[in-house]
């Protein structure tokens, strides 16, 4: 199971900022860009307390629906004129796993399913036999992570191994019991890689 942003795109240099850009023009406030501090950090999650913090319930689907269609709006003029970059060995890995027939590949995002696909598409990483569960399924990351399973394989107690690159990752695998892979340097943790160059590292965290 993999995370996208930072994980498997590189796309953290313009993905969070055009997602707050998205809120404030619609709120007329500003947003703290210190996403550790939120609840759920997910895109429905983050945008919904936002809307409860400022006394904004009763406008809250239409909201909801602006703040959306504003963000992948942007999402998709940028990478008009910036193609995203995949975190380097991502496509290869990602084929080398899927054609492996014991193994379930998902994705389970944080961000919401358009602009993820957007993403995806954009850095050549789209697989449309890969499962997405994202922020438009729910608003906590570790139901999203559960989503994410379900759509793999109903047997639920199947071992799950979730590459991931930030703290919110690693906390929602120690709640789930998941097996967590750190890419990138964002935090510290045990099972590490900097990218999926290495593709006899990143299989042995799996066990293989």
């Amino acid at each position: 199971m993999f995370d996208v942003d930072g994980t498997l795109v590189q796309s953290m240099d313009f993905d969070p900022e055009l997602f707050a850009s998205a809120i404030e023009e619609e709120l007329d406030l500003p947003v703290d860009r210190n996403w550790a501090q939120y609840t759920n950090v997910t895109d429905s999650g983050i945008l919904d307390e936002i809307i409860v913090t400022h006394g904004f319930n009763d406008q809250k689907i239409e909201i909801q629906e602006k703040v959306k269609s504003s963000f992948i709006s942007k999402i998709d003029e940028y990478l008009k004129h910036n193609p995203a970059i995949e975190v380097n060995g991502a496509s290869s890995f990602l084929n080398q796993l899927n054609s492996v027939k014991d193994i379930n590949v998902s994705i389970a995002t944080g961000g919401w399913h358009e602009t993820t696909v957007l993403k995806l598409k954009s850095a050549g990483l789209f697989f449309t036999d890969i499962p997405i569960a994202s922020s438009s399924d729910h608003h906590s990351r570790t139901e999203i992570m559960k989503i994410s399973k379900q759509r793999t394989s109903s047997e639920i107690d199947v071992p799950c191994t979730y590459f991931g690159d930030a703290p919110w990752d690693k906390i929602a695998c120690e709640k789930l019991g998941y097996n967590f892979v750190l890419v990138g340097s964002e935090i510290i943790h045990d099972q590490w890689i900097p990218d999926f160059t290495n593709h006899k590292q990143a299989l042995a965290f799996i066990g293989l």
